[in-house]
Order: structure tokens, then sequence, then C-alpha cells
């Protein structure tokens, strides 16, 4: 089964832009993080937020070219796959004019529960959601 694909399309803003001229780094990791959160919101009911909260333990990202101010950008992410607490996360972000692979990635996600902090078992529910 296919995963199901959330995509967000942006145009690149001036203050993503480093002394060399291109998207720095850094707003990469936290496009990938955005991205996650809008899937995450798009979902889920009021309610799941405000049980359940994800962590990130740990991101791959792999740099394939540069982006620049004023490029527009598609970013696609998707569940792999998940188990117990823990879920797995690609997320592609493409230039869409040129349609060249930008950067690519892959976070391992925790979930919590809200009021504790304490990990919670992904349920039937919440995977439904993201089938």
């Amino acid at each position: 089964m296919q995963p199901e694909i959330f995509e967000y399309q942006f145009t690149v803003p001036k203050s993503a832009i480093d002394e060399m001229h291109h998207v720095n780094n850094v707003v990469y990791l936290q496009w990938v993080q955005d991205i996650a959160k809008k899937h995450w919101e798009s979902k889920t009911s009021e309610k799941i937020r405000e049980t359940y909260v994800w962590v990130v333990l740990n991101h791959l990202i792999k740099y394939h070219h540069a982006a620049f101010e004023n490029d527009v950008l598609t970013i696609q992410t998707w569940i792999d796959h998940h188990r117990g607490v823990k879920s797995e996360r690609h997320t592609k972000i493409i230039n869409s004019t040129t349609n060249k692979l930008i950067v690519s990635a892959k976070t391992s996600w925790c979930l919590l529960l809200k009021e504790t902090l304490r990990p919670a078992r992904i349920t039937d529910e919440i995977s439904t959601l993201f089938g």
C-alpha cells in the first residue's frame, strides 16, 4: 500500500537566504518540521492534538541542490512506517520549476502523552488517519 503524500507549495522568502545567497541548511530543517506539523494538524482532531504531542528522535537530511530567493518549492511528506511509540516520516523538497530534488529527509518521531510527556503507543485511530 502506497503512503498518502501530503504536499505544500511556497515561495522561498528573503529571510531564508544566508551569506552564500542560497537557503540556509537550518531553514530546510525548520521546513521539514513545519510540514510535519501541517500534516498532523490537517489529519487530526483538536481532541487528538490536546492529548498527544510528537518529539523528534533524529533527522537524516541530504542536501542535493541549492534553492534561492523566490524559487517556488514543493514540499512533500509521508509516514513510511510506525511501530509502538515511534514513527518514521519522509520529506522531499523539490524545485517546482526545474523539478530538481533539493532536499530529502528521514525523521524518527516519538509520540508522547501531552499531559505527562511520557511515550504513548500509536493508536489504531492515529495510524488510520495517516494510512
